[in-house]
């Protein structure tokens, strides 16, 4: 098995051929995501390279996302039978051709100038499912029009999902569920871990929320002399709160996943007020420094919501074995991030669709070198614990 762009299937050929060819070039050298990642650092402008490496303060839950995703071990099992073997799912009544979604992930302007229209044909390409941002930098609209023209013109489709951030004026965050059933998504993300956080970011021109446009956004910025830091602001009051999901629950007919839980007990309050499914998250490090890896708790949420609810996972997210140790503690399927923005600075389109079709190349890979034919198969008994 290689990854290299020669064994790349007919449909990243055909896609590559649909698109520009000064973007339709895969570097040589490039067999993993690190490879996009150490490649897109000549590629994107310095100051928005560091906005999308970052990790709050000093960076601490970003490591150790990496760090605790290292510290599992696999058990290989030899001698499978892999005459059956697929990597299929079916997830909130959909279906999956692998376990991995493109995550949320705004502005994807900062790294190429098709933004998000050139990653949703990527991900049609490849069968992936894609979680759209509230913060794209194309309209939600655009995105699923992209999404449906490259489904058409390849002959392949995936789920398309949209990510939610609750708006200070209810009627504004209603407005954009509305807009998100009209466009044909298929569920709503909405995510509960960073409406508040730190952001010092100034985005370049002809970067924006366009999605937001004609909604206000409170911030606070304060100084040493204000009395109010944070809590009394508008930014506090404004925050999602349980209230919320349940008036969610409410207004849309569409599966209702809420990102950013850690909590076996938030969970399960989650679960009880309607959610669909959790994403266990901690924004890819990028909100509290010492917030645990959700890899770390993957096991305790699953414990706690029982197993019918579907769980996914990301942060962290860079290689097939680090899908697998995630499904075996129990998530259904994962979401990558930062490596979206790599692959699309550094080869456009064609760019993101390698960088999916390395990454299931590796997925299946690390299943066949464990004795997995098929997803269910994956569970605790492959991870090796020290005596």
């Amino acid at each position: 098995m290689t990854g290299t762009p020669s064994a790349l299937s007919p449909a990243l050929n055909a896609l590559g051929q649909a698109v520009q060819p000064a973007l339709s070039r895969i570097p040589s050298g490039i067999g993993a995501l690190a490879d996009y990642a150490r490649q897109a650092r000549h590629h994107i402008e310095a100051h928005a390279w560091a906005h999308i490496e970052s990790g709050c303060d000093q960076a601490h839950a970003l490591a150790h996302n990496r760090q605790a995703l290292d510290g599992i071990r696999l058990l290989p099992e030899p001698l499978p039978d892999l005459s059956q073997a697929h990597t299929g799912l079916q997830l909130l009544g959909q279906a999956f051709d692998w376990p991995v979604l493109l995550a949320p992930v705004a502005y994807h302007r900062l790294a190429h100038p098709e933004g998000e229209i050139a990653s949703v044909r990527a991900a049609m390409a490849m069968r992936t499912g894609m979680v759209v941002s509230t913060l794209s930098s194309y309209t939600l609209e655009e995105i699923a029009q992209a999404a449906a023209a490259a489904s058409q013109e390849l002959g392949r489709t995936a789920p398309l999902w949209f990510q939610l951030y609750s708006q200070p004026d209810r009627q504004h965050t209603l407005s954009l569920v509305r807009r998100a059933e009209a466009a044909g998504y298929q569920a709503l993300v909405w995510t509960v871990d960073a409406n508040i956080k730190r952001s010092g970011y100034p985005l370049p021109p002809g970067v924006e929320a366009v999605n937001l446009r004609g909604m206000p956004q409170p911030q606070q910025t304060g100084d040493l002399m204000d009395d109010r830091i944070l809590f009394g602001t508008p930014l506090a009051t404004g925050a999602p709160r349980w209230s919320d999901l349940e008036w969610l629950r409410a207004h849309t007919r569409l599966p209702l996943i809420v990102k950013g839980i850690l909590s076996p007990r938030a969970a399960r309050q989650a679960a009880a007020l309607g959610a669909d499914a959790i994403v266990v998250s901690n924004h890819g490090g990028r909100v509290m420094d010492a917030a645990v890896s959700p890899i770390d708790v993957l096991a305790d949420v699953r414990q706690a919501v029982g197993p019918q609810l579907p769980l996914l996972l990301d942060s962290g997210i860079r290689q097939g074995t680090d899908v697998l140790k995630a499904l075996a503690l129990g998530a259904n399927a994962v979401l990558i991030g930062r490596p979206q923005l790599h692959s699309l600075a550094v080869a456009g389109t064609l760019g993101t669709a390698h960088m999916l079709y390395l990454l299931r190349s590796e997925l299946e890979l690390a299943m066949a070198q464990t004795g997995c034919a098929q997803l269910q198969q994956i569970g605790a008994d492959l991870l090796w614990q020290p005596r």
